[in-house]
């Protein structure tokens, strides 16, 4: 990337979805909705792994090239920067239950590059993030109902 790339590039994300085993397919409507994604300019995948982790604990990692069948993904496999090392691996990795499965995406947010831009060059930097997992604003949402429904 060149020093004009890096000044334009939008916020970077990954996330990690596991599968239990047997239960994993990333080429069906996960492969879609990514494609619709990268299709539509929302996001640039960066990078794409799959992640192994079986019974004892032991992690295997796989670039989606020695994936198999990779459907839609084909497209995008050719383009991906391959950004995680071995440390990202076992880091992500030790998230995982044994014996599951786990997709890996590094994405940049192209939707927010040029507000992410035009803070940089306003002098601002970003300093904090997050993400609010979908279960904790379930159990906040039903926390409240029961709320007015007891009053206690």
């Amino acid at each position: 990337m060149t020093e004009q790339d890096l000044d334009a590039l939008g916020p970077v994300d990954f996330l990690v979805i596991e599968f239990p085993a047997g239960h994993s397919t990333f080429t069906g409507e996960i492969a879609e909705e990514l494609m619709k994604l990268v299709e539509a300019g929302t996001i640039r995948l960066i990078d794409a792994i799959i992640l192994i982790k079986d019974e004892d604990g032991a992690v295997d990692a796989m670039e989606l090239s020695d994936a198999g069948e990779l459907g839609p993904l084909v497209e995008l496999e050719a383009q991906l920067a391959e950004l995680l090392a071995a440390d990202d691996v076992v880091n992500l990795a030790a998230a995982m239950d044994p014996g599951s499965v786990a997709g890996v995406l590094v994405y940049e947010n192209l939707w927010a590059a040029p507000f992410a831009a035009a803070a940089r060059r306003a002098g601002g930097r970003l300093i904090a993030d997050g993400r609010i997992p979908i279960q904790d604003i379930v159990a906040s949402i039903e926390a409240d109902a029961e709320l007015e429904e007891t009053g206690v």
